[in-house]
C-alpha cells in the first residue's frame, strides 16, 4: 500500500511533525510504502474561485491556478491512502491545509463516485500544541472534507501536548492497521 502523509506545520520539530513521524513509522512497520509531504515547503495557494466559482475545477476537474497544487493533486490521486495531519489554529486546519483541501474539494467533489479519492481510507489528525483546544472542531471540518471527496474515514485523531505520549502510539497503530487491512 502506498500512503501519502501530508502535514502542514511550519515547525519541523513540534507536535505536528511528531505525529507525522509516528504515522510514517506505522506505515513502514506494516510493510507499506510512504511518501512524506511537508505542505508548507510547497507553493499551494488559495482557491481563486475562478470564473465565478465555475472554473476548470468544475468542468475538467483540474485547477487552472499554476503552482505546486497540480503535482500534489496527482500524487494524492495515485496514493492508496492518505494521512492528513494539521496543527490546530483557532479550531481549524492550518491555512496551508485549508488551501489544499479547498482546492482538492473543488476538483474532486463534483466527480461523485468518479472522484480519485473515492473509497480511499484517510486518517485525519488535528494537533493542538498551544492551548490544546479546538481539535474536535478541526476534525469536524476534516471529516466533512473526507466525505465531500468521497473518501472513507479510517480514523479521526485529536492530539494535544498533554495527550502526546499515548496519542503518538495511537497514530502509529492506526497507520499500521490501515495498511495491514488494505493489503
Amino acid at each position: 500500500m502506498n500512503v501519502l502523509v501530508i502535514h502542514s506545520s511550519p515547525n519541523d520539530d513540534g507536535l505536528t511533525a511528531a505525529c507525522a513521524a509516528a504515522a510514517i513509522e506505522g506505515v513502514r512497520a506494516a510493510g507499506g510504502t510512504v511518501e512524506e509531504i511537508r505542505l508548507n515547503a510547497l507553493n499551494v495557494g488559495m482557491c481563486q474561485a475562478c470564473n465565478r466559482g465555475w472554473g476548470t475545477c468544475q468542468s475538467t476537474h483540474a485547477c487552472q491556478v499554476a503552482d505546486d497544487f497540480q503535482a500534489l493533486h496527482a500524487q494524492i490521486c495515485c496514493a492508496d491512502a492518505l494521512i492528513l495531519i494539521t496543527p490546530v489554529y483557532w479550531g481549524e486546519m492550518s491555512e496551508s491545509a485549508k488551501a489544499l483541501t479547498d482546492r482538492v474539494r473543488r476538483c474532486e467533489a463534483t466527480r461523485g463516485a468518479e472522484s480519485c479519492l473515492a473509497d480511499k481510507p484517510v486518517i485525519a489528525v488535528a494537533a493542538a500544541g498551544g492551548s490544546g483546544n479546538g481539535t474536535i472542531t478541526c476534525l469536524l471540518s476534516m471529516e466533512r472534507w473526507i466525505q465531500h471527496v468521497r473518501a472513507r474515514v479510517w480514523d479521526l485523531l485529536p492530539v494535544n501536548r498533554w495527550s502526546r505520549p499515548y496519542k503518538l502510539t495511537t497514530i502509529r497503530e492506526a497507520a499500521r492497521a490501515m495498511v495491514t487491512e488494505r493489503r
